[in-house]
């Protein structure tokens, strides 16, 4: 996929560099709502953006689900954990990929946590079946050593997809897997200095839709696009603000 407008408006946010600290605060905490949002929304949680944003500042909602508030401030702390991983440059492992799902269903469903899922499972409305139980770790094993090994010479943006597509195609957890994925999205791109990318819920279809025909027939083409114009926007974004 040609990459050029991307990577041209990616120079002119770079050229910028180092952005006022007043700016980046602003874009981050305008990101953590809008992310943390999108990604619960296409999940079913029925908080609006503007109680996001309350119960992310520690405010509770009447009449919402205890569970839907623990979904943003679980989100939250994933975020900030994705942040110093980022910031030290770890690398992508096993270990913090259950990590990450560790915080995500921190207090939802502490038994399953950071856990392999030791079960089969179905994702509603898809016609991609994940794989069996007892497959889950060998093919996370072989996630890995895809993204350390042949993935390397990728485009981010490609890469990044690529973890997000086969990480949700295994979907090793028993649930948490996709607002995992879209952290695991944004930790590639994120550590080859792109702004986060918010998938928005008004996308939802398309994104299922993308997914699945990858998982079917491993063209990723479609997904690949959906995240390239995600990585755009966000560009723009960014590029409204700081010049």
């Amino acid at each position: 996929m040609n990459f050029a407008l991307i990577e041209q408006k990616k120079r002119m946010l770079d050229a910028k560099r180092p952005l006022p600290a007043s700016t980046v605060k602003s874009l981050r905490e305008h990101i953590l709502v809008e992310w943390t949002y999108n990604s619960n929304a296409i999940e079913g949680n029925t908080l609006t953006i503007y109680e996001t944003k309350v119960v992310l500042e520690g405010i509770t909602i009447g009449g919402k689900s205890l569970k839907e508030h623990l979904e943003v401030i679980n989100h939250k702390d994933a975020i900030l954990y994705l942040e110093e991983l980022v910031d030290k440059d770890a690398p992508l492992t096993e270990w913090e990929i259950k990590n990450i799902h560790r915080l995500v269903l921190k207090n939802i469903d502490d038994a399953n946590a950071g856990v392999y899922r030791k079960e089969n499972v179905i994702i509603s409305g898809a016609k991609h079946r994940p794989p069996q139980h007892f497959l889950v770790k060998e093919q996370m094993e072989n996630l890995i050593k895809q993204y350390q090994g042949e993935w390397r010479n990728l485009h981010p943006i490609e890469r990044a997809a690529l973890l997000h597509g086969e990480f949700v195609k295994i979907h090793p957890f028993v649930d948490g897997n996709g607002r995992t994925a879209r952290l695991l999205l944004n930790f590639e791109l994120m550590k080859a200095s792109y702004p986060p990318v918010i998938i928005k819920k008004e996308r939802r279809a398309e994104y299922y839709d993308s997914l699945d025909n990858a998982h079917i027939s491993g063209d990723y083409r479609d997904f690949i696009s959906l995240v390239a114009s995600c990585v755009e926007e966000s560009l723009d974004l960014w590029l409204s603000v700081v010049l």
